[in-house]
């Protein structure tokens, strides 16, 4: 077959590389492979994060890891191979005690059923911190698990610190991080780790590290 280009790269994209026995991965390397043998020699890219963990025949000459490098589950339902590398950290800017039957956000769609102390973090769906989260979400306060508390809000959430008692004003609370993976979070607002990285917004400080230099931008 005559064509009129010199290809540098044939490529494509597998859409259920995620789950390893769906017979569509099959079906699409046969596909590809054909494709290949009618076109003039080229390397070429199949694999995504996903697709790396087919198997060696599906990585040809340039796979395309993406996702895994930030730490994302490659394979649905499987133990994670990849290490986090994404922490996301919100400040507690107030904390409030609060009495039994005292409502919490909008829509006071949260009540109190015991005396509790509620921290106000400036993290909010402007952030890239999905509504989805709300009533859902676990934060941590060190090595205390605490749960986000009413409705996520524009610039900020609110949090159950009573188990909690070194949370204060001027701190942190991890949102994402070792404790709670990015497709943990994902689970919690009923999507996936993608939508959660790449809705993180323009207001945060980012800090990138490496075991060389560290680096702050705003």
């Amino acid at each position: 077959m005559r064509v009129g280009m010199t290809p540098r790269l044939l490529m494509s994209h597998l859409a259920c590389a995620e789950r390893r026995a769906h017979e569509m991965n099959r079906a699409q390397f046969a596909r590809f492979e054909a494709a290949r043998r009618r076109l003039p020699a080229a390397p070429a890219s199949l694999a995504n994060s996903s697709g790396i963990f087919l198997g060696a025949d599906f990585h040809f000459e340039l796979a395309r890891p993406g996702a895994a490098l930030y730490g994302l589950a490659p394979v649905a339902g499987e133990a994670n191979p990849m290490r986090p590398v994404v922490r996301l950290s919100g400040r507690i800017v107030q904390i409030r005690d609060i009495p039994v039957g005292a409502n919490v956000g909008y829509g006071a769609g949260w009540t109190a059923a015991r005396p509790s102390r509620i921290a106000t973090v400036s993290v909010g769906y402007a952030d890239g911190y999905l509504r989805g989260l709300s009533h859902r979400a676990i934060a941590h306060v060190g090595e205390t698990a605490v749960p986000l508390v009413g409705i996520v809000s524009m610039d900020s959430v609110t949090l159950d610190v009573t188990d909690a008692p070194e949370a204060a004003a001027g701190g942190f609370v991890e949102l994402i991080g070792p404790r709670n993976p990015v497709d943990a979070v994902a689970s919690a607002a009923g999507t996936i780790g993608y939508e959660i990285l790449t809705s993180l917004g323009s207001r945060y400080a980012r800090r990138y590290a490496n075991a060389q230099t560290e680096r702050l931008s705003a």
